[in-house]
């Protein structure tokens, strides 16, 4: 396993881990059997779709459906699956299959990349993650190939279910149908919403969420971090489906034109996708400007930690809204569900958003230099790139060769984390041999 072949840091091995298959999935991509008209794909594309199926984002600058082979859309499939379960735990696969002992470095390994604050129960851990993802996608798999095969070929269905199984449940928004249409046909149909969504929320939740959800039954009791991730994006959804159904309700670009039901739907798609997913079944570019900007907010909170989908996290959103409501109050500690956050806690959530931020801003404001648009289309676009979101309002297609390298690295950064990449590039940490004396400032 990579463990044995580096000596780094369990972050650096990690960033050393996913660029490597990126580049043998870019090197892939290029092959001319990877394309429908036998052409080789440009570097700088390949590499481009190489970390966006990698990084699970979805972004795109040449038509999924349209421009590659049956041999391409599974060398995306493939990268989307390892990209979204992380290289370690199928690495852990294989060696769960070859019954190889997994050592204490690659359950060092196996933590980071599982966001984890212990070792203990790590390999079960994956090997629930395995279990949960095949029997959720072979489920989805097979609803969406017997929805689809009303519209096509069943053999081609099937394939078409595999394909969007995969990408919906790790959040990828990769899709086959061609002319970048995602599913804005399927925009009023309750079956392939209803499994759209319950794969976007079940990859964005996180194993941990999931394992706490299964194993209710027998042992009664949620953990501490189930319930603010639940609680939070239950309240996400719901706020955002209500914005976007009130912001576009009269707009003839989005939901004006529907009915009822496709208000409803498309309304609780977009509250949805944002949350890191990449699929849309509205015209994103024919939102309003202040829903546009709405999906940006939701796209920079993303998902939930050791899921698929990237972004600052829910839990950090959480204990950031958490501790400004106990200042606001006058209380010293943020609380919630009745347990006490450690002050670490809130340094480590602040630390998240401020590189997250400052991530943001620096290739928005180094993309406003480079790229011929509007900048709430560049924000849109490198938000949804860090938050390893997909949707776009139309730039990704119109991005100069350094505007993809740029777009390239903040999906890879989103992915990983600003965190972990900052450990990984940063010197070692090291331990305080003592402390300075309290100082005092005003602020506010």
């Amino acid at each position: 396993m990579l463990s044995k072949w580096f000596k780094f840091s369990p972050p650096q091995v990690l960033v050393l881990g996913f660029a490597l298959i990126i580049l043998a999935g870019a090197l892939l991509l290029m092959l001319p059997i990877s394309s429908a008209t036998g052409e080789s794909l440009p570097f700088v594309d390949a590499f481009f779709t190489a970390t966006s199926a990698t990084c699970v984002t979805g972004l795109v600058v040449v038509d999924t459906g349209t421009y590659f082979s049956t041999f391409g859309q599974v060398v995306i499939m493939l990268l989307i699956q390892i990209g979204g379960l992380g290289f370690m735990t199928m690495a852990t696969l294989f060696a769960l299959v070859f019954k190889r002992r997994i050592s204490l470095k690659e359950r060092l390994l196996l933590q980071e990349a599982m966001n984890q604050n212990t070792m203990e129960g790590i390999v079960r851990l994956i090997k629930k993650v395995l279990m949960y993802s095949l029997v959720i996608e072979s489920c989805a798999a097979l609803l969406f190939a017997i929805r689809w095969s009303f519209d096509m070929p069943f053999g081609r269905a099937l394939y078409f279910g595999v394909f969007h199984s995969v990408s919906m449940f790790n959040n990828a928004g990769f899709d086959l149908f061609g002319e970048y249409r995602s599913l804005t046909q399927y925009v009023s149909d309750p079956l392939v919403n209803f499994v759209a969504i319950f794969l976007i929320v079940s990859g964005g939740l996180g194993f941990i969420v999931l394992s706490d959800l299964i194993e209710f039954r027998k042992r009664r009791k949620l953990s501490l971090h189930s319930k603010v991730v639940l609680s939070m994006t239950a309240a996400l959804i719901v706020i955002g489906a209500l914005v976007i159904f009130v912001f576009e309700f009269t707009n003839p670009k989005s939901l004006g034109s529907l009915g009822w039901s496709g208000k409803f739907w498309g309304s609780l798609f977009q509250s949805v996708t944002p949350r890191t997913a990449g699929a849309n079944t509205l015209d994103i570019g024919g939102l309003r400007q202040a829903t546009q900007f709405f999906i940006i907010i939701l796209m920079f909170i993303g998902a939930s930690p050791s899921s698929t989908g990237g972004g600052i996290k829910t839990t950090t959103f959480t204990i950031l809204v958490g501790a400004v409501i106990s200042m606001i109050r006058g209380r010293t500690d943020l609380v919630l569900f009745r347990y006490r956050f450690a002050q670490e806690r809130i340094f480590k959530a602040v630390t998240i958003t401020m590189l997250a931020l400052f991530l943001v801003v620096a290739v928005a404001m180094v993309l406003s230099t480079t790229e011929d648009a509007s900048f709430l289309s560049i924000l849109f676009e490198t938000t949804s790139a860090f938050g390893t979101v997909g949707l776009s309002m139309g730039l990704t297609g119109k991005l100069t060769v350094l505007g993809k390298i740029i777009i390239s690295f903040t999906m890879f950064a989103g992915r990983l984390g600003p965190l972990t990449l900052a450990y990984a590039l940063g010197p070692k940490k090291g331990k305080e041999l003592y402390r300075h004396p309290e100082g005092k400032m005003i602020i506010g």
